[in-house]
């Protein structure tokens, strides 16, 4: 294993230290926490988000104005504690109430239901949205149900421009949950990651195998297969969200995402097939996305995500500006 780190037991401390010191204006850590949070908090519904560390940029880059409000981190793909996330509810109270953006897995789900409970016991309304975009297995390792994965991102990116256009807690609830239904995932693998305190990779692959329907911690998907040109792989992956969707949308928005180790050249290929093949398919994209935002440490591999965008205020949520590190 080759990584550049120091102590494989410190790697979040030293990265949540790093990651605060290099943009000391638009973030800062909670004392004694694993929270990041916004240097000047907005008065408005209070956005927390989180989970396991590997998955960088997410969570804490896309905390700021117009996303996040704070983010969490736990352990290398381990949830959180609930007095973690307590904290960073606390963090981002302004009176208003919080909405807490949670990806669909048991330890996650868990710890931040424990921790609403811990803020309601405070007089702190608490909100949940459970994000379960993965479209590949149901019911996989670490999850009862879909799992969430790269669509969390733009969940954030959309509540956080409504939380500060003034919705209520309640409207924000409702919207996020409607929202989660439009957004749909499905990744690939060519080669594993590696937890820097395992030090091997997560499962084995053939050097010309690919892996549909892997979990950003690594899950088994549903197939395996020798690997395809990128044309192919887009059109197999177009059609499998397609067929998961009820009618075919007329019009969407597109989120190419890394998985940390897959070079910009390759995902710009990708993207460039996938716009290609929803074209034959008649369906209009009026957002693009390409880059890493929830990735799965070094992992080589990508993700594409379709959100419904018919519904036109979600594309203005989606283009209005932001001040975050990641976005």
């Amino acid at each position: 294993m080759k990584k550049i780190i120091n102590d494989p037991g410190k790697i979040v401390e030293e990265m949540l230290s790093g990651m605060v010191k290099s943009y000391p204006s638009l973030i800062k850590r909670v004392e004694e926490s694993r929270v990041v949070a916004q240097v000047a908090p907005s008065n408005q519904v209070g956005l927390v988000s989180g989970g396991g560390s590997g998955h960088e940029p997410a969570h804490a880059g896309f905390v700021g104005t117009g996303m996040l409000g704070a983010a969490v981190l736990g352990d290398v793909f381990t949830s959180p504690t609930p007095d973690q996330i307590l904290t960073g509810i606390q963090a981002v109270n302004t009176g208003q109430g919080v909405l807490m953006i949670v990806k669909n897995y048991t330890g996650d789900i868990l710890n931040f239901d424990m921790a609403k409970e811990l803020a309601e016991m405070e007089d702190i309304a608490v909100e949940m949205v459970v994000v379960d975009d993965d479209i590949a297995v149901e019911n996989s390792t670490y999850t009862a149900g879909k799992r969430g994965v790269a669509g969390t991102v733009l969940v954030h990116k959309v509540l956080g421009h409504f939380a500060r256009e003034g919705r209520s807690l309640a409207e924000l609830k409702a919207l996020g949950d409607e929202l989660v239904q439009q957004i749909k995932t499905i990744g690939i693998a060519l080669k594993a990651a590696t937890v820097p305190e395992v030090g091997k990779p997560g499962f084995d692959l053939a050097e010309n195998e690919i892996e549909y329907g892997v979990g950003i911690h690594g899950e088994p998907g549903y197939h395996r297969e020798e690997i395809q040109p990128s044309a192919v792989l887009a059109k197999k992956m177009v059609d499998k969200i397609l067929e998961d969707s009820a009618a075919k949308p007329k019009k969407v928005g597109i989120l190419v995402n890394g998985m940390g180790g897959t070079p910009l050249m390759e995902q710009f290929i990708f993207m460039n097939d996938c716009l290609a093949e929803l074209e034959r398919q008649e369906i209009e994209v009026v957002y693009h996305k390409v880059g890493n935002y929830m990735t799965s440490i070094d992992m080589q591999g990508l993700s594409l995500t379709l959100i419904n965008l018919e519904t036109t205020d979600w594309l203005t949520a989606l283009t209005s500006d932001v001040q975050t590190i990641s976005w």
